[in-house]
This record gives C-alpha cells, sequence and structure tokens, in this order.
C-alpha cells in the first residue's frame, strides 16, 4: 500500500510528460516553420534555375 500511496505523490513521472508535451510542440512548430520556408523559398530557386 506504500508503494501506491508513493507513486501517486511522486512528481518525476509528471514532470517527464511535462517535459515530452514540450518537446513534441516545439518539434511541432520546428517541423511547420520549415515546411513553410521551404515552400516559399521553393519557388525563389525554381525561377533562378529556369533562367538560367
Amino acid at each position: 500500500m506504500k508503494t501506491v500511496i508513493r507513486f501517486l505523490f511522486d512528481n518525476d513521472g509528471t514532470t517527464a510528460v511535462e517535459y515530452a508535451v514540450m518537446l513534441a510542440l516545439i518539434l511541432l512548430s520546428a517541423i511547420s516553420a520549415i515546411s513553410v520556408f521551404g515552400q516559399g523559398t521553393g519557388g525563389l530557386w525554381g525561377g533562378i534555375a529556369a533562367d538560367l
């Protein structure tokens, strides 16, 4: 019974989940920004290649 109570009041698991959620949000925003930036510059480089 002590083990269950100690597990319920332990904050290590909560902290790990919070870090995982923050990492997921950071990765999602980074991937989105890179995708938008890549699409925006794709036309620029395509135009330069066509001009050459």
